[in-house]
């Protein structure tokens, strides 16, 4: 077994995959960066000991599956996996979007999340002590849609699934599966929502927003807890931003 824990962070060469893996590399953590832009995960090391920069795509089986192989021959052991990576698309109903927009949706958000897990889940309960924690990314779009939203709310959805069935199958084996949805945490992806998005009622307004490195430390503190214990579910969001009562 490694003597620092071991992470994985996908989508880790920008916004909220960024700021979690500095933390953790900070906090003693090895960590695999794994995201599409080599650059980009390399400004995220920055030097730092303990990274290791994983130019993948999490949509393709044959690309994880390099992947955890590659992490697994280095450490021995696998302690967490935060399932990050995603991306968004602009506003549209169903019968503007297309069929392209909605298999790219499906293939990062969801497909990548379920290959991420599925080569996570198959390490954590081989090793030996068995066990691991599995974070998955849903997004506040996990509960409530934003207007033309559709295939970005469908894979959020679907992540909550996702998360409940591996917290179940889990649970023999000491794999926690936690969900941690977010709401407006300023990051590149949501800057559009300074500047107004359209709401529930018609409307297009400006939209409270959180500092980044607060949905780092809060999956950090879920990545901390003994196996014991599990955040199943956590919804960090601006105070401010319209979701309760959303519409």
């Amino acid at each position: 077994m490694a003597s620092s824990k071991t992470a994985v962070i996908t989508g880790a060469g920008s916004g909220i995959g960024r700021q979690t893996a500095q933390l953790f590399l900070e906090n003693g953590y090895h960590v695999a960066l794994v995201g599409r832009r080599e650059e980009q995960l390399r400004e995220t090391a920055d030097g730092r000991d303990g990274a290791i920069i994983l130019p993948y795509d999490v949509g393709c089986s044959e690309s994880v599956i390099a992947v955890f192989e590659e992490i697994y021959s280095r450490w021995g052991y696998l302690n967490v996996l935060f399932n990050n990576a995603g991306i968004g698309s602009p506003s549209k109903l169903i019968d503007e979007t297309s069929v392209d927009t909605w298999l790219a949706m499906v293939n990062t958000n969801l497909t990548g999340s379920f290959l991420c897990a599925r080569e996570a889940f198959r390490i954590m309960r081989n090793q030996r002590p068995q066990g691991g924690r599995i974070i998955n990314n849903g997004s506040i779009s996990a509960q409530t849609p934003r207007p033309g939203s559709v295939p970005y709310t469908t894979t959020k959805h679907a992540i909550t699934g996702l998360t409940k069935s591996l917290s179940l199958d889990g649970r023999p084996f000491d794999i926690c599966c936690s969900q941690i949805d977010i709401g407006n945490a300023l990051t590149e992806m949501a800057t559009p929502m300074t500047q107004g998005v359209p709401q529930a009622d018609g409307s297009v307004r400006a939209e409270a927003t959180m500092d980044v490195s607060l949905v780092a430390e809060a999956v950090l503190q879920i990545a901390n807890l003994p196996l014991q214990a599990n955040i199943q579910f956590m919804t960090l969001m601006a105070n401010r931003m319209p979701f309760v009562g959303r519409g």
